[in-house]
This record gives structure tokens, sequence and C-alpha cells, in this order.
């Protein structure tokens, strides 16, 4: 069968020819519909990030994933059901603590290994087995976006933990600033612009199609060229809660200072190694006395997943048209990792319901 991979160093994907797979006992086989792209598939395959499986020399990538189950294989599904996979799978050393409580999304790099990242081979294939207690049920008519449950669920993670640092008071958050309106950012924005006031920083000029989606979706754009993440209070009006989806290391620091009393900042972004000098005291202190919070995020949960399938339902078709740029058939899967002027959100499309 055809899948989409990369091998250490080469610094493009290609079409490779892999065996079609053979799901063990407890596991699924399906039919894949479609595959995201996503910055973190441009670090893999640049090396920045990630490795084939032990022994390997190549890894399928993929880790945004939506299908069909081809062969219950004895599980509680059926032939013809839409899933979505979760990304996290036990390291070659088996099991551990965190995939026994069901909290594989917690774990430390070394406790677990990602499809189509790091360690294990991705989504990005015909085809693709997997255990049946890693997948979920997605409703049919969401199976043209289902490959975006799992940014998604990013997200909803990364929003429980805010409110979770917030949960000794009644916290009632009104106003939020994003930061970063590559996709990741601008899906957060369609999630919280029911709940939030929300501002979206970024650094692309007022023609970018992104700037007119977040204000069709009624959130105001600040250019960061003009109105650095410190600035935004004086400019516009303090925030409860700061997303961070750029992987500016200083954007972490800077929050703190765009935070109202009592916010919390929700860091998501992967910087590369920095050093720069801050102000520790200041921090500190603004931190201490304004009973702010930082919290880190990455990957999610089965809950997580549920909550971005309910998410994604409530989107409007508008905004999903808009969002999603390329959908390249796999016989020209290349346009699907190219990044120009006016692409947002691209995936493969192996296949149809």
């Amino acid at each position: 069968m055809k899948a989409i991979g990369v091998e250490p160093g080469a610094g493009r994907p290609r079409l490779l020819d892999v065996p079609r797979p053979e799901p063990d006992e407890g596991e699924v086989l399906v039919r894949t519909l479609r595959v995201g792209v996503d910055g973190t598939d441009h670090e893999v395959i640049a090396g920045n990030h990630g490795s084939p499986p032990a022994g390997e020399d190549r890894l399928v990538l993929g880790h945004e994933a939506v299908g069909v189950v081809e062969d219950p294989n004895g599980t509680g599904f059926a032939r013809g059901d839409v899933v979505v996979p979760t990304v996290r799978r036990p390291p070659p050393s088996g099991p551990n603590d965190y995939f026994e409580r069901g909290a594989a999304d917690m774990a430390p790099p070394e406790a677990t290994v990602e499809r189509g990242i790091d360690g294990a081979h991705g989504f990005m294939s015909e085809y693709f087995s997997s255990p049946a207690e890693y997948l979920l049920s997605l409703p049919s008519d969401l199976a043209e976006w289902g490959f975006l449950v799992e940014p998604i669920s990013i997200s909803e993670k990364a929003l429980e933990l805010a409110a979770a640092s917030r949960s000794s008071f009644e916290w009632d958050p009104e106003t939020a600033l994003v930061l970063g309106n590559g996709s990741l950012g601008l899906v957060t924005v369609a999630m919280l612009v029911d709940d939030f006031e929300v501002y979206c920083l970024g650094r692309r000029d007022r023609s970018d199609p992104t700037v007119g989606i977040l204000e069709r979706l009624g959130a105001t754009y600040v250019d960061s060229r003009e109105t650095p993440v410190s600035d935004v209070p004086e400019a516009h009006e303090p925030a409860d809660l700061v997303y961070e989806a750029t992987g500016y290391a200083k954007h972490a620091f800077e929050s703190v200072d765009a935070l109202a009393p009592a916010g919390v900042v929700a860091l998501l972004g992967v910087p590369e190694p920095w050093t720069f000098e801050i102000d520790g005291g200041r921090l500190h202190k603004d931190l201490v006395m304004g009973n702010k919070a930082i919290v880190g995020s990455v990957n999610s949960g089965p809950t997580h997943f549920r909550a971005a399938i309910e998410r994604l339902d409530g989107f409007p078709s508008w905004f999903l048209d808009a969002f999603v740029t390329t959908v390249a058939p796999l016989e020209s899967f290349e346009s699907a990792f190219e990044r120009t002027d006016g692409t947002i959100k691209t995936a493969v499309a192996f296949d149809s319901l």
C-alpha cells in the first residue's frame, strides 16, 4: 500500500510502498480518509524533532487522522464506523503508570511514543491499524473534517488545564489573548469567541486571509509589529487568559504583563534553545502579587478528543471551508506540504467515505 514518510535528514516527504497492516488481537484495521499536516510534521521532516521506530530508517508521517473501520477484528466497532485515533502509545518497554492511569497525555517524552512523530509510524497511509482503546467514534457527517479533531483536542486540553489552575476560586474570565494566527491559534479563536472577548496577536499583514477569518469570527487582530504583547493591556485591555501558540520563547514571560489579576497563561509552543535576559525579580513579584499562573500543555487524551468532536460539530461551515485551504489527493500529496501565502490548514486525502 502507499504511505507518505520521511527518512531522517532527507528534508522532504516521499511516497513509500509499505505492507498493509495485519491487525493483532484487539486491534482494528482502518481505511484512511484524510490526514492533516501541521507544524510538527514540518519539524519532523526538517529533522528537528522526532525519530523513526527503533531499528528502522524511515517514519510514516501523520498524527491528525480520520478513517473508516475496514475490519473490526472482534472489537466493539463495526465495519463502516468513522473513527479518529489518539496519538500516544506505550514505549517499547511496555505500558507504564501514565497509560495505566489513562493519562498518557501527561507522560514525559521518555515514557511514550507518538504515532507519526516520535518512535512510531503514523497514519499517513492507505490503511492503519490501532488498538481499539485508542480509537474514538465520529459522526459520519463530520468525516470530511475529522482530521481536525486532534488539533482541536490540543486546545481543549490546554483550556482545561488553564481553568483547573484557577479552580480554587470563582474564576469568571471574559477576555482572551491568543498569540499566533497560524492554524492552531486560529482554531482556538473559533473555540473561544462565543464566551470571550478575543484578541489575536500575529505578524501578518491585514491582507492575509487569516485576518479576515479572525474578524469574521468576531475577534480583534493585533499586529505585534505595532503592539507587542506587553502593550496589549494599554492598547486594548488585560487578558484573563493568554493562549500561546507561537513557540517564541520571550512570549512566555511577556504574557505575564498582558494578564489581568488572577489570569493564566497557557503555553503550547515548543521553542528552540534561546538564552536572553529577563527581570526575574519583577516577573516573580508580578506572578505572586497578581495571583497569576503559567501552565504548559502538550498532547491530549480521550476526554479532550470527545470534547473536540463536539466542538467541531458546532463550528460554522464557512469557517471550516475558509480554514482548510488545501486537501491534496494522494497522487499529488506534495501540495499539502507547501507553505505559501494564503496557506492555513492542509491535508492529504487518501479515500472518500
